[in-house]
């Protein structure tokens, strides 16, 4: 059975708006391209437990400990830390899904982080693309640049 043009155009335009609509449903996330994976690995339950000052390095996950939220792969360095996550992946995702926070309050647009440079503004986590970025929200007024990333994300998340 061979399709007539017409039916071939409208099969495309259907898969293409189905394409489209769910591309838009979920808000983006700091994820790789290639492995769909957040926050370059890393455990986002265990910053809320590290310590602070000096800041230590950032926990990576194992594949083992994987939880699927928001279109990525969240790993965990315990199965722990994946029970937690998946009772409560609102408090323990990062701000803005993981994307830079200074960037955002800058108007620099959704820059993805890879984990790194991490702090914790009244017990949530915000991730920084450099540490310059961490830096100017530990020393400057983090609440109002928070006031500015929300607005930028809210503005930028929903396209």
């Amino acid at each position: 059975m061979r399709l007539s043009t017409k039916a071939i155009a409208w099969t495309f335009a259907l898969l293409s708006a189905f394409f489209v609509l769910n591309s838009n449903a979920a808000e983006p996330v700091a994820k790789s391209r290639f492995t769909g994976v957040a926050i370059g690995g890393h455990d986002s339950v265990a910053y809320h437990s590290i310590q602070r000052v000096p800041q230590e390095a950032a926990v990576e996950g194992v594949k083992t400990y994987t939880v699927e939220y928001k279109g990525a792969k969240w790993r965990f360095a315990s199965k722990e830390s994946s029970e937690l996550f998946a009772a409560e992946p609102e408090k323990y995702s990062p701000s803005y899904n993981g994307h830079c926070a200074n960037a955002l309050s800058l108007g620099e647009g959704l820059i993805r982080t890879d984990g790194t440079h991490w702090e914790i503004f009244d017990n949530k986590l915000y991730l920084f693309f450099a540490g310059r970025g961490r830096d100017r929200w530990n020393n400057g007024n983090w609440q109002t640049y928070k006031a500015e990333a929300d607005a930028a994300w809210e503005r930028l998340s929903k396209r």
